[in-house]
């Protein structure tokens, strides 16, 4: 699929990252995040900017190995849940990662854990890095989650890409029973343009996943807004929240659910 181009990911780490700050703007630190329950809101902050400064060491020196985390600077963030000081360090986050990408083009050759080692692969990652864990900030707040549908609609090109790449690389038990049959999985987004094209077939086949952007008849379908599809593909929002609607072989989704991930 056609990618969002290395300036429009450039600008909209930035931009996802500003929207994060609004999110936690007045909102509980120390609450617990629903989606992930190890974490409170103050600690998937941290996270995230930690995740994203991670990556800009790697951007910035040209890494051609693994950056340990211990020597990103200022990788923990502010200790405790001071929300000036958490929006303050997230703020000069998006400032370095944001010089970090303009330094370098969407060729350039840096350490990545995939297959793809450039910064191009970086700045498309930490969008969605960004964008998913906002998601996970806006329902811990309880306030509206909204994302630009290219940008939904590219989340999910790029999580289905990391499960073929996790299956293909023997990275996750978990991922390699998503193999055999030809089960076909159906992602309908009913919101969007046409032009958008926002619509997924996923088949287990035989060699491992494979996917493609299609309308096609499935063994189960996901249809509902395309932000809510994405939030449930990601396991951010249930089956059941009355905000997507499952058709069909629900088991074969939850078998899907349960075992696509990073590894």
């Amino acid at each position: 699929m056609t990618r969002l181009g290395y300036d429009r990911y450039r600008a909209e780490v930035g931009r996802q990252l500003a929207l994060l700050r609004e999110t936690l703007a007045g909102a509980d630190l120390s609450a617990t995040v629903p989606t992930c329950p190890e974490w409170t809101l103050g600690q998937l902050a941290r996270h995230t900017g930690g995740a994203v400064r991670w990556v800009e060491a790697h951007v910035r020196t040209r890494a051609e190995k693994n950056v340990p985390e211990s020597d990103v600077p200022d990788f923990r963030g502010p200790e405790g849940d001071d929300p000036a000081a958490l929006d303050a360090w997230l703020a000069e986050t998006a400032e370095l990662i944001d010089t970090a990408f303009a330094g370098a083009t969407a060729e350039t050759s840096v350490w990545t854990w995939a297959a793809e080692h450039t910064a191009g692969f970086w700045a498309r990652r930490m969008t969605h890095e960004v964008a998913v864990h906002r998601a996970d900030a806006a329902i811990a707040a309880g306030v509206e989650y909204v994302v630009a549908p290219e940008v939904a609609a590219d989340a999910i090109d790029e999580w289905l890409e990391i499960v073929q790449y996790v299956q293909r690389t023997d990275l996750s038990d978990n991922a390699a029973e998503l193999r055999g049959g030809g089960r076909t999985i159906h992602l309908h987004a009913v919101d969007t343009e046409a032009s958008l094209d926002a619509e997924w077939v996923v088949e287990l086949a035989e060699e491992g996943v494979v996917w493609r952007r299609a309308h096609e008849k499935a063994d189960v379908a996901v249809r509902g807004p395309l932000t809510e599809v994405l939030l449930a593909f990601y396991r951010r929002r249930g089956l059941d929240s009355g905000r997507v609607e499952v058709l069909g072989d629900r088991e074969l989704l939850e078998f899907w659910l349960e075992r696509a991930s990073f590894g």
